[in-house]
This record gives C-alpha cells, sequence and structure tokens, in this order.
C-alpha cells in the first residue's frame, strides 16, 4: 500500500494545516473538495513546500451514492491510500435550524450521514489491505446535548459513536481509527461567534492530530482541556442540566 492520505474537506484551515504535516512526513497526498480552483493552488503549495505527490478531485460530502465510485478512483489515480482525514463539516445557524427542517437535515447529512457514508467505503479499503488509519474531526457539542447548538452536536455525537463502533470493528484488522474532538478553533466556520474562549490555531491542531496518529491514540480532545470541561459538563445531572441556558 502506498504512504498516501486522503484528505477530505481539504479546503478547510485544519486540513490545509493537518496536510502540509503530514507531507513533512514523506506523505503523498490526495486532496478532496467542492472547489477544485482552492484544491489545485493548496496542491501546488504543498508541492513546492515538501516536494511529495499531491492528487486533487472533486467530493461532495451529500453526493453518497457516488461515494463508493470515488474511493475507487481515489485508489486507482495513488495506487492505494494508507491513511483518510475526514475534516468537513457545517456548523449551523441553529436559530433556523429551530424553525426549518429541510435546513437541519442538510447540517445533519454533512456532518453524520455524508461522513459515515465515505468512511463505510474507506474502512471497507482499508480493513481489506490490513493497514492504515482514519482521523475523523468531531467536536466537543457531541459530548451532551444543550439547547445553544444541539442539531449541530446531534449529529457530531452521533459521528463519535459510528467512530467508536468503526474502531472496534476495524481494530481486528490493524486500522486505527482517531477521533479528534475539537473545542473552539479559529477557522471560518466559526468566525464571529459570540462567546468564544481559548481559542486554537489551525496549525496547534494540526500538530496534535499528527502527533496522534504516530503514537496511536484513539480519543483526542483539542484543546486537551475540554476533556475536563466536558467531563464536568456531562456530570450534571439531567434534572438540574435541563434548567441551565448552555
Amino acid at each position: 500500500m502506498s504512504k498516501s492520505v486522503l484528505v477530505l474537506g481539504a479546503s478547510s484551515s485544519i486540513a490545509r494545516a493537518t496536510a502540509l504535516l503530514l507531507a513533512d512526513e514523506g506523505y503523498s497526498l490526495y486532496l478532496a473538495g467542492r472547489d477544485l480552483a482552492d484544491l489545485e493552488r493548496i496542491a501546488a503549495d504543498i508541492k513546492v513546500r515538501s516536494q511529495v505527490e499531491v492528487y486533487y478531485g472533486y467530493f461532495d460530502a451529500e453526493e453518497m451514492e457516488g461515494h463508493e465510485r470515488f474511493v475507487q478512483k481515489v485508489v486507482d489515480q495513488t495506487g492505494g491510500f494508507q491513511g483518510v482525514l475526514l475534516a468537513f463539516g457545517d456548523y449551523p445557524d441553529q436559530r433556523k435550524a429551530l424553525t426549518d427542517f429541510k435546513y437541519a437535515r442538510k447540517i445533519i447529512e454533512v456532518n453524520y450521514t455524508g461522513a459515515c457514508s465515505i468512511l463505510s467505503y474507506c474502512g471497507n479499503y482499508l480493513g481489506a489491505m490490513g493497514n492504515g488509519f482514519i482521523i475523523a474531526l468531531s467536536s466537543v457539542a457531541g459530548d451532551r446535548g444543550r439547547q445553544s447548538n444541539y442539531i449541530y452536536g446531534s449529529a457530531k455525537g452521533g459521528l463519535s459513536v459510528f467512530l467508536q463502533g468503526l474502531r472496534n470493528r476495524l481494530f481486528h484488522s490493524g486500522v486505527r481509527v482517531i477521533t479528534i474532538k475539537l473545542g473552539f478553533v479559529d477557522t471560518a466556520m466559526t468566525f464571529g461567534l459570540p462567546n468564544l474562549f481559548l481559542v486554537a490555531s489551525p496549525q496547534e491542531v494540526g500538530k496534535k492530530i499528527v502527533k496522534a496518529v504516530n503514537r496511536g491514540r484513539n480519543v483526542v480532545y483539542i484543546p486537551w482541556f475540554w476533556r475536563l470541561i466536558m467531563g464536568i459538563i456531562c456530570s450534571i445531572p439531567e434534572c438540574v442540566f435541563k434548567r441551565l441556558k448552555l
């Protein structure tokens, strides 16, 4: 199997930072996303910086009927891949999501259903190869439902459980599955959101992700202190928690 990583949602700032670090470690890359012009620019930049082979192609999480063909296309172009980084996602307008389920459904399909679809096909491929890793960006929002973001949180919570089961299944095939639970990160998705604090940079997140791969971690909170914060939030009894405005 070639030492190549498929990056899904490669236009995101976290994906860019992580992809460059993976390239520095000698991985070739397949950058996937909807903006081909942007992917071409990113690919050219990484090639110049790291001198590795970088492919790119169109991918849409919502076009699930084409996911199996997409995985085969990546295999054909790269000669086979060893790792996957799932970095796409969409943060909703919660108020709109509460009153417009068509909008809410789109958020769920991008953050959960589309992610499960593509990771199922990637997992099948890597499991058959008997080696490799899958990294997926989830969120601390999925640890407990809160009125402020439970549409998004439910999708990410579902994704975390899916990854847990996928990890259990693929462990016996020699494939590692790593769940990254993100707190606040300085990205376009969080720009302008109120009440942000202790925000991590995409570069910091990228370093932690690569470290998690090298150390064989299972679940990583980034920044690390969110594990403590969510531990406290999850310990509050439901009879009390339902009265809070979080």
